[in-house]
């Protein structure tokens, strides 16, 4: 019995043996493996910002009418001086008229003023008149400039109501669609009736807040290169539009509700390609590191502790480490700023295949240029 028993663990002991030799005898899995490197890289923090046309002009009716056209086709780009609308004018047309009669009669009048006045200027000289008559014509000479004025002011109230019959542009630009069809009776002349809008967008400007402390490393860094940096910005999820632009402005005051700086940016648009009102990304430069060890950023595994790695020494064991990362450099790699050494390994690829204290045969990758 005890003869059978020995029996069954030597061949339960050969099994183990033999299954432990099979296992012992299995290659490490091949993994993509890369080596940190360094560089000299510009950090930069990224800040929502929008854009907003250079001018933003509400075109509006200052005179009451029926709007009789619209020369203009929505969304198409306008010259400065290009009738938008026109108002009825047969009104003003009729008030010019009167001013203009109104005029003449009372430059009539101040040349009989002037006239009488000189003859009666000769006449005291004789005595055939009295000092009153004299004093009586020269208050009426000054009565007819007076009406002479008044009649002039009239006519160019008259003349301007007339012209706003016309409403151009005042800039080359975009007009949206109209708020009124032709035909619609305009009250204007008691508030202005804003009619459409019109968008200067020649030139962009692009709106963004940084905070005062953002700010002061920005100015330390001018400060130390010698010049300002240029401001990036990019539209779109991806990204895939970028260009940039010109700091013009930045507010006086720290806004103290949120410790930050409106800054101003300036920027081209002479292929009309930006529109206002667009949500953009701002990228701001604050920073040159130097020697920066950099990884790629797709490499960079996230859990509850944060951000890690898998570090590949040179027995080709995978170890776990915690990192701490900075800025994204170059759109695919990242920077790390504690937790890595210059030159180290680290697994590129398939992080999902390995674990901590995984023996690996390394597959080197050349890094992208």
């Amino acid at each position: 019995m005890n003869r059978i028993f020995l029996t069954a663990m030597a061949g339960t002991l050969l099994a183990a043996c033999s299954h432990k030799q099979e296992s012992n005898s299995t290659p490490p899995l091949p993994v993509a493996v890369e080596t940190a490197r360094t560089s000299d890289v510009t950090l930069t923090r990224e800040y929502p910002g929008y854009l907003s046309a250079e001018a933003t002009v509400a075109i509006v009716a200052r005179v009451n009418g029926t709007l009789i056209k619209k020369n203009y086709t929505p969304g198409r780009r306008v010259k400065r001086g290009d009738i938008l609308f026109e108002i009825e004018p047969t009104t003003y047309q009729n008030e010019v008229t009167q001013a203009e009669a109104a005029l003449s009669k009372a430059e009539a009048s101040l040349d009989y003023a002037i006239s009488n006045y000189e003859r009666m200027l000769k006449a005291e000289k004789s005595n055939a008149v009295s000092r009153i008559e004299v004093i009586q014509a020269q208050t009426n000479v000054a009565t007819g400039r007076a009406a002479v004025s008044t009649a002039r002011a009239a006519l160019s109230t008259a003349a301007t109501n007339l012209d706003y019959c016309r409403i151009r542009a005042p800039h080359d630009g975009l007009m949206t669609l109209a708020d009124y069809s032709v035909g619609s009776y305009i009250a204007g002349a008691a508030s202005p009736v804003q009619l459409g809008t019109l968008y200067k967008d020649d030139t962009m400007y692009a709106y963004f807040d940084v905070t005062d402390n953002q700010w002061l490393r920005q100015q330390q860094r001018i400060d130390a290169v010698g010049k300002e940096e240029t401001i990036t910005f990019s539209l779109g999820e991806d990204k895939y539009f970028t260009r940039e632009a010109r700091m013009d402005y930045l507010s006086p005051n720290v806004d103290l509700s949120t410790g930050t700086l409106r800054v101003r940016a300036e920027l081209p648009n002479s292929d009309h390609f930006l529109k206002p009102g667009s949500y953009i990304s701002v990228i701001l430069p604050y920073e040159k590191a130097t020697n920066a060890i950099l990884v790629r950023d797709a490499s960079i595994g996230t859990d509850q502790l944060g951000n890690y790695l898998y570090v590949v020494n040179d027995s080709n064991i995978v170890e776990y480490r915690h990192i701490e990362t900075g800025n994204i450099v170059d759109d695919t790699m990242r920077l790390v700023r504690s937790g890595l050494s210059p030159n180290e390994r680290y697994v590129s690829k398939a992080l999902m295949k390995v674990r901590g204290g995984q023996r690996i045969t390394p597959v080197t990758e050349k890094p992208d240029k």
